[in-house]
């Protein structure tokens, strides 16, 4: 037991050296220095015994007082050290020792004095071998010193051991999460392919008497945001395993192979664990394509992660219950040696939600907040199309915060529609101050876009209209958010419809207020990219036919051009064909709005009073200026507005026969 005790107390004490390195280096600087204060101070009373050993008194004086002692014969002998003079005095019979202290040179006038006194001197020019010895040591002693302790603190930040080389641990987040199926909705497909590694994991040996060899990786590709690390998370929440997760980026550092160790780390502490899930997020940080890199020093650290990697999971055998588990956004720059089979055997795809996906988000986000009776969710579904679940999560939030700044108790269906504006199109900035003119100019423009989507056959109707600056650089904005059903196809009228929209500001510029300005510059960029790509990627025109002269990469982050390779005859026909179909369209756009004249005024009038219109104010202006000229409706939605309006009815007379009958 005894034994025990000692054995844990030096563990102890070696823990203690081992965590204050510095402490350490500073205690045992002091003891060296006592021990040469030591060996010095006996060296110097052995030296001086003789002259010492029957003095009786000592004193501090001035050098002056001692060579004055000198002059006048009461000293019998002296000793010179460096700093110091030391005299002894003879008193009648008694010994007294002077001391002088802090004498920076010998006086060269003393030893001539000595001498004809005939007194007996002798000198101690240093402290010896050991004084020496710790003059070179020291300097050393404190560079070791400081080295050690800068060392401590980079292991700290960099996961241990000498700068952190090989160890992943504080890398690595290990948990056993208590996320579940049920909290991840939109994504049902994926779910469905990742419920057998799930399986696997609560029951290995059933497939193994199979014979049956489970995935070893499994890939989950998806634009950000959709929900690709909560599904992780979910597979080992079912499965109830540990769940070992990191970065891609966490393995590179500047030392090349410490991310190879840390990738063996990884991989030995999740066998420990087995049955067990390595999730690692942004794979493409050490993933990337060998092929397509140089042969620059700056990839050899990546490139041997990666080897590593693909070494490690070759290394599971089917004995071993451990699943890896990756996330990216970009897999069309990883490295083929990942994708093939035995290794991520399988990529799930995990998209952006469609309609039923996102109301099933927004109940799961809205379950942690206090929401009205009154509010309806579907709506908020239909309006928030292309947008991802952490996009709708942050839409639940910001109502939260809406409905907070205003003291409200529950939140309104008004706080979550302003916050799908604030998604879309950026903050207001109500106290950005524009002048009259600009604010004219501004109500026409956006008037003219309004007038555009709700009279051309293909374009979405209009939400909102408003002439209040939001985001960073809109002065106005006219809102478009689709119907009901999602989209994901254009057809060739639908384009044109676009364009005829984008074009609707600037003409309305020109017609009303009889100068364009700057303010339509992005509309046109936009007007003229949708006919580029018509003419280059859809093959809906003639100059090229079926040809494909821009080939774009596939890629969730919105891809980029790879190739344009095409004739300089070819470019000036397109660029002619673009030309003359935008001014074939503005001529159009320009004639509508003419003909529309009377409602542009009322609108852009009810625009500069209110700032604000929504898309039923906009439609009534059309349809009572249209009914005022006797004119028939050109309202492009306007059997959808009356098969809206009809379900509406219908639905109301139903709950009144049910509740008579209740």
């Amino acid at each position: 037991m005894a034994n025990q005790n000692n054995n844990q107390n030096n563990d102890n004490n070696n823990n203690f050296f081992n965590n204050n390195p510095l402490l350490a280096f500073a205690i045992f600087s002091i003891i060296i220095i006592m021990i040469f204060k030591s060996f010095v101070g006996e060296g110097e009373s052995l030296g001086g015994m003789m002259n010492t050993q029957s003095v009786s008194q000592t004193k501090q004086v001035k050098y002056s007082e001692i060579k004055k002692q000198i002059e006048q014969g009461t000293i019998t002998s002296v000793k010179l050290t460096p700093t110091t003079v030391e005299a002894i005095a003879d008193d009648n019979g008694r010994k007294i020792r002077y001391v002088a202290q802090n004498v920076p040179t010998y006086d060269k006038d003393l030893i001539p004095l000595l001498e004809k006194k005939k007194i007996t001197y002798e000198g101690v020019m240093g402290g010896g071998f050991l004084s020496e010895l710790l003059s070179m040591m020291l300097p050393i002693l404190i560079f070791f010193g400081i080295w050690i302790f800068l060392a401590k603190k980079m292991s700290k930040g960099m996961g241990g051991g000498i700068l952190g080389a090989g160890k992943a641990d504080k890398l690595i987040n290990s948990e056993k999460p208590d996320t579940k199926f049920s909290d991840v909705q939109g994504v049902e497909e994926a779910k469905d392919e990742v419920k057998e590694i799930v399986d696997f994991l609560k029951f290995p040996e059933r497939y193994m008497e199979l014979g049956a060899k489970i995935p070893k990786g499994l890939l989950l590709v998806g634009p950000p945001g959709t929900g690709k690390t909560l599904l992780a998370k979910a597979v080992a929440g079912e499965a109830s395993v540990p769940f070992f997760s990191v970065s891609g980026s966490g393995f590179i550092e500047m030392f090349v192979g410490v991310g190879a160790s840390r990738v063996r780390d990884l991989f030995a502490q999740a066998k420990k664990e087995a049955p067990s899930i390595i999730f690692i997020d942004e794979i493409d940080a050490i993933g990337k394509s060998r092929a397509s890199g140089g042969q620059m020093g700056g990839n050899d650290e990546r490139e041997q992660t990666l080897n590593q990697l693909l070494a490690e999971m070759d290394g599971f055998g089917t004995d071993t219950p451990v699943i890896v588990l990756a996330a990216t956004n970009r897999p069309e720059i990883l490295d083929a040696a990942l994708l093939r089979a035995g290794r991520f055997d399988r990529q799930v795809l995990v998209d952006k939600p469609d309609f039923d996906g996102r109301l099933a988000i927004l109940k799961v986000h809205a379950k942690g907040v206090k929401l009205s009776s009154k509010v309806d969710l579907t709506i908020v579904a239909k309006q928030t199309a292309g947008l991802a679940g952490a996009d709708l999560a942050n839409i639940i939030n910001e109502a939260a915060l809406l409905a907070g700044r205003f003291n409200k108790k529950e939140i309104e269906q008004e706080d979550l529609l302003e916050a799908i504006e604030r998604s879309f199109v950026g903050l207001e900035k109500k106290n950005r101050k524009i002048s009259e003119v600009e604010k004219r100019i501004v109500a026409y423009h956006e008037s003219g876009h309004a007038l555009m989507a709700e009279l051309t056959k293909g374009a979405t109707r209009v939400t909102k209209v408003s002439i209040i600056p939001r985001g960073l650089g809109a002065l106005g904005y006219t809102l478009h958010l689709p119907d009901d059903e999602d989209r994901f196809l254009k057809q060739k009228h639908e384009l044109m419809a676009e364009i005829d929209v984008l074009l609707g500001g600037r003409a309305a510029e020109e017609v009303f207020i009889g100068e364009i300005s700057t303010g339509a510059g992005n509309d046109l960029d936009r007007a003229t990219a949708i006919l580029k790509d018509m003419v280059s990627v859809y093959g809906m025109s003639d100059i090229a036919g079926l040809m494909v002269l821009k080939r774009t990469e596939n890629s969730f982050l919105g891809g980029g051009m790879a190739s344009t390779d095409y004739s300089e005859k070819m470019s000036e026909d397109i660029d002619n064909h673009i030309k003359t179909t935008l001014n074939e369209r503005y001529a159009f756009v320009k004639k509508t709005l003419n003909e529309y004249h009377q409602a542009i005024e009322n609108m852009a009038a009810v625009l500069l009073d209110v700032e604000v219109i929504e898309g039923t104010k906009v439609r009534s202006i059309i349809a009572e200026y249209e009914k005022e000229n006797h004119m028939e409706s050109r309202l492009a939605h306007g059997d959808k507005i009356a098969k809206a309006e009809a379900f509406a009815k219908e639905q109301a007379e139903k709950n009144q026969e049910d509740n008579e009958e209740g």
